[in-house]
C-alpha cells in the first residue's frame, strides 16, 4: 500500500529526521538511506520497521543535524599558516616596507582554520533516530490504514457482485445432472442405439457421467470462500497474502463450475464473476 510518514526527534546535541514511503508490492522490501557512520544501525532499524510494515517497498530516509551549540572540534593547519605568514615577510621584502598579516587574515585563508565535526556515534545516533522513526512509522500507519478503509469498502462491493454471480450458479446447479442426462438419452435416442437400461455397464457410465458434471462441491466451496473472505476483511491483522490466495481458490472453482457444468447460462455467470474476481485480485495486491 502507498503512505508517507515524517517525523523528527532531537537528543544529545543533534536532530534526527526521518521520512518514509511506501508503494505497493507483494513482499516487504525496505531500502535505507543515511549517514554511513552509522550504517550499523540498520539491522535493528529493519526490525523496527517489519514491526508496522510487512508488504510493500519501502524507502526510509534519515538525516542528522547537530543542534546550536553542540560541540564540534577545530581544526588547524599549521603549514598553511606558516606559508602566509612567510608570504607576507616575501611581500614586505618586496615592497620594501613592513606588512604583518593580522589575525583576521588567518581566520579568512581557506583551510588554516576549520570546523571538524567529531562524526556521528551510533549509539548516540540511536537515541535519535529511533524514537523518530517509530513517529514517522505510526505516521506511515495511520495514512496507510485510511487507504485501506477505502479499499475495503470497494472490495466488499466487488464481492457482493461475485455472491450474486454465485448465488445464481447454486440455483441451476440441481438442474445441471437432470440436464446431461436428458441430452445423453436425446443422443442416443437420435442415435437409434437400442440400449438395455437394466444393462449395468450402462448404468454405471450414466453415474459417472452425472458425478462429473454435479458442481454442487464447487458451488458449497465457492460460499465458503467467500465468507472467509468477509471475515478476512474485518480484520485487524495483516491479510493481503490471504486474501491473494482466497483469489486464487475463487478462480480455481469458478474455472472447474465452467469446464464441468456445460452449460451456457452458468458459462455466462462464470465469465461475469471471473472479471469481477480480477479486479478484486487487483486491489488486493494493495492490501498489508
Amino acid at each position: 500500500m502507498t503512505g508517507f510518514g515524517r517525523a523528527e526527534h532531537a537528543s544529545d546535541g543533534m536532530i534526527a529526521r526521518v521520512e518514509i514511503a511506501t508503494v505497493n508490492r507483494k513482499q516487504a522490501d525496505i531500502h535505507f538511506s543515511l549517514p554511513r557512520e552509522i550504517a550499523a544501525l540498520e539491522g535493528d532499524l529493519r526490525k523496527l520497521v517489519l514491526e508496522f510494515v510487512s508488504r510493500g517497498r519501502v524507502n526510509v530516509s534519515i538525516n542528522l543535524e547537530r543542534t546550536s551549540g553542540s560541540a564540534q572540534s577545530l581544526g588547524l593547519d599549521s603549514a598553511r599558516a606558516q606559508a602566509l605568514e612567510a608570504a607576507f615577510q616575501e611581500l614586505s621584502a618586496v615592497l620594501d616596507r613592513p606588512i604583518k598579516p593580522e589575525a583576521s587574515d588567518f581566520m579568512r585563508a581557506p583551510g588554516i582554520i576549520t570546523f571538524e565535526d567529531s562524526g556521528w556515534d551510533p549509539e548516540e545516533a540511536a537515541t535519535a533516530i529511533t524514537p523518530a522513526l517509530s513517529s514517522a512509522l505510526a505516521n506511515l500507519v495511520e495514512m496507510r490504514t485510511a487507504e485501506g478503509e477505502d479499499l475495503k469498502v470497494d472490495l466488499f462491493a466487488r464481492l457482493a457482485i461475485l455472491e450474486d454471480h454465485a448465488k445464481v450458479i447454486e440455483t441451476a446447479t440441481p438442474k445441471v445432472v437432470e440436464r446431461q442426462r436428458e441430452l445423453l438419452h436425446n443422443r442416443l435416442r437420435d442415435a437409434e442405439i437400442e440400449i438395455d437400461l437394466n444393462d449395468e455397464r450402462l448404468l454405471k457410465e450414466i453415474a459417472i457421467f452425472a458425478e462429473r458434471c454435479d458442481i454442487s462441491e464447487e458451488t458449497t466451496r465457492l460460499a465458503a470462500h467467500i465468507n472467509r473472505f468477509r471475515e478476512y476483511l474485518e480484520s485487524n491483522e495483516p491479510v493481503g497474502r490471504s486474501l491473494d490466495f482466497l483469489c486464487q481458490e475463487l478462480n480455481r472453482e469458478f474455472n472447474t463450475i465452467g469446464s464441468k457444468a456445460n452449460d451456457a447460462g452458468i458459462g455466462q455467470n462464470v465469465v461475469g464473476a471471473k472479471t469481477e474476481l480480477e479486479k478484486i485480485r487487483e486491489q488486493v495486491q494493495n492490501i498489508e
